[in-house]
């Protein structure tokens, strides 16, 4: 296959807030709950890669969040053992033939919860496979995207992250036997949820990766509390999936309000007293329901309030201390250009 080496490649990738069913997605334990699901929503807060090809072999890796810039000959020297071995595994996969310069970057605090690492992956595999005209098409890559951040991360990557990041909208990711199945839910609605959904983060970073791989761990080893929380997770999240369909933010609400509840009960760590200040101060200024994203133990808490209510509950976590993200709910998923040099 011919490789583009004219033109600077650009791909981004939303990030997301999960509604509900969230650990479930951790293969396979949605195997042990029949009918799990997860939902959730793209954010304006992309992940960006922008690979430029040069016409030597030199192989340039740079994270502009972390701020680390690694410079190899070529491909065969590019190490896994630093901080920037996501990078060096999409680019030995992809394998360009000739050097690449990759720049990364993403719009959402590290350790956020908002699916930034993944969102990253997606944008990097985009950007990876116009430029070495793969070919993959959007499942292929979906596939590929948790088996290298699993290699990463060093325990099992979820998977409802990535559809976000490729779809946009509102998603249901439906975890069956026979596999994942995307679907597409109400993406006219967008702008009316957005309204109500308020996103803020605690000013603590968390690493999803540890409480996930606690409650599998407990799940598989028998214990039935997790077992049970996990089951009414499934429930609850079937119960949102029909709330959004039918467009109705009291049930919606609800949902979150008790998906959190369970949620809480899955780890020790998933709360933590900042969460639960910003819960209380969101409760007290006009929101109906909220819940942590991600795995909990620091990151973002998305809020769902009423109706004109927006602009007074952003204010209240501000003055507790949150730090209120500038995001929007957005139905556009991946996306890879080039620009001329």
């Amino acid at each position: 296959m011919s490789q583009n080496v004219a033109k600077t490649i650009i791909a981004t990738a939303p990030t997301r807030i999960d509604l509900a069913g969230g650990t479930l997605d951790l293969p396979p334990l949605h195997l042990f709950h029949p009918g799990a699901v997860t939902v959730n929503v793209a954010l304006d807060l992309p992940a960006t890669c922008e690979i430029r090809p040069r016409a030597d072999t030199t192989v340039i890796l740079e994270s502009l969040d972390i701020g680390r810039r690694e410079v190899y000959a070529s491909r065969a020297d590019v190490r896994f053992d630093t901080p920037l071995q996501l990078l060096a595994r999409m680019v030995a996969f992809f394998a360009p033939t000739h050097g690449v310069e990759v720049v990364t970057a993403c719009a959402a605090p590290p350790g956020s919860g908002l699916g930034g690492s993944s969102a990253l992956v997606i944008a990097l595999a985009g950007a990876l496979n116009h430029l070495t005209a793969a070919g993959y098409g959007p499942e292929q890559l979906l596939a590929l995207a948790p088996a290298v951040e699993t290699q990463v991360i060093r325990v099992p990557a979820g998977v409802q992250d990535y559809y976000p990041a490729v779809y946009g909208g509102i998603s249901a990711i439906h975890l069956e036997v026979g596999g994942v199945r995307h679907e597409s839910l109400v993406s006219d609605w967008l702008p009316w949820l957005d309204a109500r959904v308020v996103v803020c983060h605690t000013g603590q970073a968390h690493f999803s990766g540890t409480n996930n791989w606690e409650v599998f761990k407990r799940h598989i080893d028998g214990d039935t509390a997790t077992q049970a929380a996990l089951a009414r997770i499934r429930d609850l999240a079937q119960a949102m999936h029909a709330a959004v369909l039918d467009r109705d933010l009291p049930r919606v609400a609800e949902c979150l309000r008790q998906e959190w509840e369970h949620r809480r009960q899955l780890a020790e760590g998933v709360s933590t007293p900042m969460i639960e200040r910003l819960m209380d101060v969101a409760r007290g200024a006009g929101a109906l329901a909220g819940k942590v994203c991600g795995a909990g133990g620091g990151g973002c808490v998305v809020f769902v309030v009423a109706d004109g209510q927006k602009a007074n509950v952003s204010a209240a976590l501000s003055a507790a201390g949150g730090q209120v993200l500038d995001a929007r709910l957005t139905t556009r998923g991946l996306s890879v250009t080039e620009v001329a040099d």
